[in-house]
């Protein structure tokens, strides 16, 4: 195996986006993804097993366009990797099946990895060198996931500082979007509805920022009041007869969300005394959390880093780099007795 540049190929199946991806060292070769964001939008929301059935459909044209896109084939891999959690039971089953039969087909090494830990990865796709800067705070919003994490070292030690207690920030927006009317997913649409509005109209509650909150949930989040808190809202004006200003609320919710997520990360960077703060999951493609990202860290003095946004959502390419960076390390590969871990903790980086 070639550790100084393993020829990496990763399959992200943690929810409804089937990825496949491969890179040589930290040189992205291939990130194909296949979404079934259309078959979920007519529940409102991924249905795990909706995104199962998917993954087995796209499983297999989704790598054929990987190997094509990186010029390779099975044969030349130095090794393969899959994400093992977290994320839906039955989506990450079939990656972790389809997986072990590449691996043991092709008698390659098989690394199983935290999903997690590789939206940090991604950043390495992103780097003249391919290295990180540590220590590193790492704040990941997603549809599933909304995660505060200091990462001393990307291969060895990453440390859950917060998350969220109830609804990710992703759900808040979906569960928004369908209070207002707007279709799935939520994210796009509250983000197109917001334009000319004023986020400064309504005053939504910011989750966990009171000071009674700070001392047991510091760098913790919550949405689910702040969901309510719209709905009642717009129920108060539907029942006195009065137009909801859709503009408004969309802008002042989306406002209350990047600021309590981006005020948690600067504070853990402030804090910890750590002075780089990376972004990554699907939400970070809003455009205002990133804005407010960029203005705020700028003031307190702290690198701001944001990974191309194919590299933001979930695919195949972060999973395939966090195994890169791992075979370079010197670490072994994954026995094949792992399975799918929907609530794999960030601190297990690869499951071995």
């Amino acid at each position: 195996m070639n550790r100084a540049e393993p020829l990496v190929l990763g399959i992200e199946t943690s929810c409804d986006e089937t990825g496949i991806g491969i890179v040589r060292g930290h040189r992205l070769l291939a990130n194909t993804i296949a979404s079934s964001m259309d078959e979920h939008a007519r529940y409102g929301g991924v249905v795990p097993e909706v995104a199962a059935r998917a993954h087995l459909e796209a499983l297999e044209p989704t790598l054929t366009a990987a190997l094509a896109e990186a010029g390779i084939a099975l044969a030349d891999l130095d090794a393969v990797a899959v994400t093992s959690g977290p994320g839906l039971s039955g989506a990450l089953m079939v990656g972790v099946g389809a997986a072990k039969a590449l691996a043991v087909s092709l008698g390659k090494p098989l690394y199983a990895v935290n999903h997690l830990v590789g939206h940090v990865g991604a950043d390495v796709l992103d780097s003249e060198d391919g290295t990180i800067e540590y220590p590193t705070i790492a704040l990941l919003v997603s549809g599933g996931h909304t995660s505060l994490l200091l990462v001393r070292d990307l291969v060895s030690d990453v440390e859950l500082l917060g998350e969220t207690i109830d609804d990710a920030a992703g759900e808040a927006f979906d569960k928004v979007a369908r209070i207002l009317g707007l279709p799935y997913p939520g994210g796009p649409q509250i983000d197109r509805a917001a334009v000319g509005g004023d986020p400064k109209a309504i005053r939504f509650p910011r989750g966990l920022s009171l000071p009674k909150d700070m001392e047991r949930h510091r760098y913790d989040f919550s949405f689910s009041g702040l969901k309510t808190a719209v709905a009642r809202w717009v129920e108060a004006k539907q029942d006195a007869g009065e137009p909801v200003p859709v503009a408004d609320v969309a802008a002042s919710f989306r406002e209350a969300v990047v600021d309590v997520l981006v005020s948690k990360a600067v504070k853990a960077c402030t804090e910890l005394g750590v002075p780089r703060l990376l972004l990554g999951g699907g939400v970070i493609a809003n455009a205002r959390l990133r804005e407010v990202a960029a203005e705020r860290t700028a003031s307190a003095g702290i690198e701001l880093r944001i990974p191309p946004l194919q590299l933001c959502t979930d695919n195949g390419a972060m999973i395939a780099a966090l195994a890169a960076q791992l075979i370079s390390a010197g670490h072994e590969p994954s026995s094949l007795d792992f399975g799918a871990d929907s609530t794999l903790p960030v601190t297990e980086i690869q499951v071995h």
